[in-house]
């Protein structure tokens, strides 16, 4: 009788497949890691939103999550997000409160960007046969100055232009513009913005 072997993996390969946009398997080994990381973002974000609002202490679980420094960055609580290690910033970002990143796919915000309340970003999706166990994953870049307004939703693999900015209740399925001003459910551009008539950070 053949002996069943159990398949290793280096550490980080998990986050390989998913910059390569999936599939990975929550019944793997592999997503042990992933699981684990989920865990430790929760918590965090559990205790900056359980420290008062008036009480700065609440950014150093943030500087925990995110591995860096915030002190060119200004996040709210409430704050959610599930895969700290999957984010970058540029300078100068505000997210307000109440966001929600679901961030496994990678999620960058490039300078000056500004988030409003409400805003969730998705980075993953579920097979639609294999809905609890396969996942696929997609980036999501938030080029500089965009701006999301209150309740937005992102979708994964969507980049988001530079100086962009969606109006509240968006719902972005596909990658806006530079310059764009776009909202609805799905978002389509209303107008374009001159680039002159924008400040520079």
């Amino acid at each position: 009788m053949e002996q069943n072997e159990t398949k290793t993996y280096q550490q980080g390969y998990v986050y390989e497949l998913m910059d390569k946009g999936g599939p990975t398997f929550a019944t793997e080994p592999y997503f042990k890691e992933a699981s684990a990381e989920m865990i430790r973002a929760r918590t965090l974000c559990a205790r900056a939103n359980a420290t008062l609002p008036d009480d700065p202490s609440y950014v150093k679980y943030l500087e925990e999550l995110f591995g860096r420094s915030l002190e060119d960055i200004r996040i709210l609580t409430p704050f959610i997000c599930d895969f700290g290690n999957r984010v970058k910033f540029g300078k100068n970002v505000f997210i307000n409160h109440s966001a929600i990143l679901s961030a496994s796919g990678g999620i960058e915000f490039e300078d000056g960007v500004s988030v409003a309340p409400g805003c969730r970003i998705a980075t993953i999706n579920h097979d639609f046969n294999e809905r609890h166990t396969k996942y696929t994953y997609g980036k999501v870049t938030i080029k500089k100055n965009a701006w999301l307004g209150m309740g937005v939703t992102v979708c994964p693999g969507v980049t988001i232009g530079a100086y962009a900015v969606v109006a509240a209740g968006a719902v972005v399925t596909h990658d806006v513009p530079d310059y764009a001003v776009v909202g609805g459910v799905p978002a389509k551009v209303i107008k374009m913005q001159n680039p002159s008539e924008q400040k520079e950070l």
